[in-house]
């Protein structure tokens, strides 16, 4: 068994990344169904920098409950420690990566060298994937697969009672996707290339040729022109960016088409029945039998997860503040020796 304690990021106070403190703490231990892992890398997500500022911006009755002091983080590659007795499908020193207690658990205390979580949260690493690549794809690979190709549950969305169903998509269909170069934006457009729909990307100009490496048949640099002015007829528009703005994107969609806003937005309901267009969100949830999908696309080639920065555990403060300098190219990967 590990040592008792471990090093671990926590927050005392909500606030910027100056909260988070590189401390010594107790190390977990799994209970009825879980396991622990002994964690390499962890992935930074937008849920992270929304439970350290304490989620200023959400009405208190759809606030996950959020005791303090809190180990943030909810993506994590590693190796199995230890297995509760009634945990099916691992054994110590087999290596995962999963999403942790989403959305039950806004965070799960992934920012740690240690981390516990139901074992069906997780999947076989890939031999060929690094620990790095593998946690990053964790919540992003998810939430582009549950938004477009299975949702893989029957859970509304908190803001929406309509079910979301994804679109089947074909070589008939094209998908506009916007924020492509961010996390789930690269995902996204490759699993839609990969069912084989057109893809049009929507970022800024900086990221247009990694952009059309991953397969973007299009490229629309929204700081010199609006996508929802020069886009028409498609069939499905994935808006990673969403909130209040996400409600352009109904001009561009075809009737019969679809708006999915993974951030979900403001929305009459007349106004889309009269347009033709199906808007539904979905909320992420943790699915070891999804990510063991999603990792067999990364090992074999067919998508690639892009990593824009790394950081050790330790320096987390550092990689939240890449993060809110935006413009990201992929995810930010905390390391953990």
């Amino acid at each position: 068994m590990p040592t008792q304690t471990m090093k671990a990021i926590r927050l005392h106070e909500f606030g910027g990344p100056q909260v988070l403190r590189h401390e010594e703490v107790p190390v977990p231990e799994p209970g009825p169904g879980e396991v622990l892992v002994r964690v390499h890398a962890v992935g930074v997500n937008p849920p992270d920098w929304y439970a350290r500022e304490g989620m200023p911006n959400v009405p208190a009755e759809l606030k996950p409950p959020m005791d303090l002091p809190l180990i943030p983080g909810t993506d994590v590659s590693g190796v199995v420690e230890a297995v509760a007795a009634d945990a099916d499908g691992f054994a110590a020193g087999d290596e995962v990566f999963g999403l942790l207690r989403f959305p039950t658990a806004l965070q799960a205390g992934a920012y740690a060298e240690y981390v516990t979580a139901p074992a069906s949260d997780f999947a076989r690493k890939p031999a060929g994937v690094d620990h790095v690549r593998a946690a990053a794809l964790a919540m992003s690979g998810l939430t582009a697969w549950q938004f477009l190709i299975e949702l893989g549950h029957d859970h509304p969305s908190p803001f929406q009672a309509a079910q979301h169903r994804p679109m089947a998509l074909d070589g008939e269909k094209t998908v506009l996707v916007n924020g492509a170069a961010g996390g789930v934006g690269h995902l996204a457009l490759q699993l839609a290339g990969w069912k084989g729909a057109r893809v049009i990307a929507v970022a800024s100009g900086g990221h247009e040729r990694f952009l059309r490496e991953l397969g973007a048949d299009e490229f629309i640099d929204y700081t010199k022109e609006r996508p929802e002015d020069v886009a028409r007829d498609i069939d499905l528009v994935l808006d990673t960016v969403g909130g209040p703005d996400s409600r352009r994107f109904l001009r561009t969609v075809k009737r019969g088409g679809s708006l999915y806003p993974v951030y979900f937005g403001e929305f009459d309901d007349e106004e889309n029945a009269k347009l033709g267009v199906t808007v539904t969100a979905a909320q992420v949830r943790s699915n070891g039998a999804q990510l063991a999908e999603l990792g067999r696309l990364l090992a074999d080639g067919t998508i690639r997860v892009a990593i824009d920065s790394t950081f050790p555990l330790a320096d987390a403060r550092a990689a939240h503040e890449r993060a809110a300098q935006g413009h990201l190219q992929g995810k930010i990967v905390l390391t953990v020796a």
